[in-house]
């Protein structure tokens, strides 16, 4: 039977789901190959899991479908689910002290969101300005 390993990552209002299974080194994202996915920014930063550890995907598919957000958390969501597929697949854990020593977020969720607006106000702290004359 084929190893198959089911990981999520979040980020805001981002949620990234990553199948990871044997295959070629191929990563999709929403079906589209990682060379070709968003800008360069978004391509570095979801790529950082394997710069750190350029073997951690041979012989690994990794197929991550994302959904909310924007560009940036929804980058920062496939990041950490394709970590957490890599260290999950080699069940190492020397990569997951990498991983944890490069950055925190590779591996657990970044729970800040967005703070609500309020009323009086154009956002979640600024208030009108009042004058008395």
């Amino acid at each position: 039977m084929a190893k198959v390993i089911n990981t999520s990552g979040k980020r805001k209002t981002a949620i990234a789901r990553a199948t990871l299974r044997e295959g070629r080194g191929v990563i999709r994202i929403n079906s589209v190959p990682l060379d070709a996915y968003g800008t360069e920014l978004t391509r570095m930063k979801i790529a950082e899991p394997l710069l750190l550890y350029p073997t951690g995907i041979d012989g690994i598919d990794a197929s991550i479908t994302v959904v909310g957000g924007g560009i940036m958390g929804q980058a920062e969501a496939v990041r950490t689910a394709l970590a957490r597929g890599i260290v999950q697949w080699h069940n190492d854990p020397a990569l997951k002290e990498l991983y944890v020593g490069y950055d925190r977020t590779l591996l657990v969720n970044d729970s800040r969101q967005k703070e609500a607006k309020k009323p009086h106000g154009s956002g979640a702290r600024a208030k009108f300005q009042k004058s008395y004359r």
